[in-house]
């Protein structure tokens, strides 16, 4: 049996700088230390930060003081501003690639346009972003969701930076016949496009694919959808002991892709895990 690992599997950009801030303030501060929500979507590596006195906190009423490290996701922007009366040590960990989206929203929103965030309304980093937008800001996933929209004078484009760049195609293409003047920024992270072309490769060249990653991971997720609309046998697994020795049954080849908020860690686990089954045999 071969087993194929993607390049691209493992820490994005974004999360790698989250979790090394994180660290950099657990060996540095001994006064608390909370995230405003989980600091990635990763219920392992959230538990592993927990060791190192870092925990996650699901509102602003549970800070009273120490540090809160802004997740990688964002928060809304008046979060930012109720951690800042409480007085708390800030550190931002924010992806780069999300700040720029919040950017870009705040200035279509000051500069008079109609504002359309294309992305998944109950997903952290959007309820972030919108925040930084007018109080009419449309979320939509797709154009079908657009459909009674009214023509706009001037419409502005924002995507979800880990949305696949189809529904940012689409959404584009529909408001091209809604207002006279468009402005698109293709807010998607490279590493995100990267990811996914990488797994859809895969999925077309092996027998079994499995994509690890938390449940709560929403890149993740989409990851195993694309996969499974290529090759059926496709499996999302959190952490190798979900894995059932009987997926690979008749199977010659196996492909193993990550959504970016899996550590390498649990990635190797799962590897030296079909390894062993496959020796087994």
């Amino acid at each position: 049996m071969r087993i194929y690992v993607a390049k691209s599997a493992g820490f994005c950009f974004g999360v790698k700088r989250a979790i090394n801030l994180a660290d950099k303030c657990s060996s540095e501060s001994s006064s608390p230390i909370y995230t405003l929500g989980p600091i990635i979507h990763n219920p392992q590596v959230v538990k592993r930060l927990e060791e190192s006195r870092v925990y996650a906190k699901k509102g602003l009423d549970e800070i009273t003081e120490g540090t809160v490290i802004i997740r990688s996701h964002g928060v809304k922007l008046e979060e930012h501003g109720a951690l800042r009366e409480k007085g708390v040590n800030i550190v931002d960990a924010t992806c780069p690639f999300v700040k720029k989206a919040q950017d870009l929203v705040s200035m279509l929103a000051k500069d008079g346009y109609a504002v359309i965030l294309v992305g998944e309304k109950e997903h952290p980093e959007v309820k972030g972003l919108i925040s930084y937008g007018p109080a009419d800001i449309i979320v939509a996933e797709s154009s079908e969701e657009l459909k009674g929209m009214p023509r706009k004078k001037k419409i502005g484009i924002v995507a979800q930076t880990t949305l696949p760049m189809e529904k940012l195609r689409d959404v584009v293409s529909f408001c091209l016949g809604k207002a006279s003047e468009i402005k698109v920024f293709n807010t998607i992270c490279n590493a995100t496009s990267i990811r996914q072309e990488e797994s859809e490769e895969l999925a077309h060249k092996v027998d079994r694919m499995i994509v690890v990653g938390g449940r709560n991971s929403a890149n993740t997720r989409r990851l195993a959808e694309i996969c499974r609309g290529i090759q059926p046998r496709t499996y999302h697994v959190e952490v190798p002991v979900e894995i059932d020795p009987a997926w690979f049954e008749g199977a010659a080849s196996i492909g193993i892709t990550s959504g970016a908020s899996t550590p390498n860690w649990i990635i190797e686990e799962v590897v030296e895990k079909i390894r062993r089954m496959a020796a087994s045999n």
